[in-house]
């Protein structure tokens, strides 16, 4: 069976400086990788080419089969995408948003109103559902904006930071949530939180300068006498070091 996400040798400049140099990967469904790296290694640049929002210098992305580039309104059909920052409307209400998305996404009626519930009650939004967006804390608005890439269930996810800004209660709801969903999905978790990798990943991608590293299970990455963290440093400074 292909893959469902699909980064064949992705890469982006900005001028003279290469931000993603040369990545390629796969996922799997039911796999949650985990793409790892330090400030700056490239993780939401390519991100956000794998959501269509960023052209690519050179490589293609694919979701489902569908290039994100050739075939854009079809890939993104198939991605749910929660982007730095997960940016939204602040004057709406929670409740005015995601039927907002849900009417972008081609929902009406009942259809809608079912999608938003159900969205709201897995990101445990039933309680802030007729705020302001802006009136609310950092944390509900990570969870808005998890709810509304999930909102049309689809079988890919890509997820840039999702416990952001989450207090330790609401960051294990959150993955709790994202092991409920993975046999199902093909889920990317960009990260720098390795924490969050132990907790919910199937693999582990580490990536510095634009390049990647590693790509492994998080078991076979911690070298004998070595955890996950101390591994992903030595390789991180190895790369900035070169």
């Amino acid at each position: 069976m292909a893959a469902l996400i699909e980064i064949e040798r992705l890469t982006k400049r900005f001028g003279a400086f290469t931000a993603v140099d040369d990545v390629s990967f796969t996922v799997n469904r039911g796999e949650v990788v985990g793409f790892l790296g330090p400030n700056g290694a490239g993780k939401s640049t390519t991100m956000k080419m794998l959501a269509g929002f960023v052209t690519p210098t050179a490589g293609t992305a694919r979701i489902c089969g569908q290039d994100v580039i050739e075939a854009p309104v079809a890939a993104k059909r198939a991605l749910g995408y929660l982007p730095e920052g997960a940016p939204t409307y602040p004057e709406m209400t929670v409740t005015g948003f995601l039927h907002f998305i849900a009417r972008i996404r081609g929902f009406g009626g009942a259809e809608a109103n079912e999608r938003m519930a159900r969205a709201m009650a897995m990101t445990q939004l039933e309680g802030v559902r007729l705020q302001p967006i802006e009136t609310l804390s950092k944390g509900f608005k990570r969870r808005v904006g998890l709810a509304q890439a999930l909102l049309h269930d689809p079988p890919v996810l890509v997820l840039d930071e999702p416990t952001d800004g989450l207090d330790p209660n609401q960051k294990h709801e959150v993955r709790e949530l994202i092991r409920r969903m993975a046999p199902e999905k093909a889920i990317v978790i960009s990260t720098h939180i390795l924490e969050e990798v132990d907790a919910v990943c199937t693999r582990a991608i580490i990536i510095a300068r634009g390049k990647v590293l590693a790509d492994a299970t998080p078991k076979q990455l911690e070298a004998p006498g070595k955890t996950l963290e101390q591994v992903f440093r030595d390789l991180t400074l190895k790369q900035e070091a070169a």
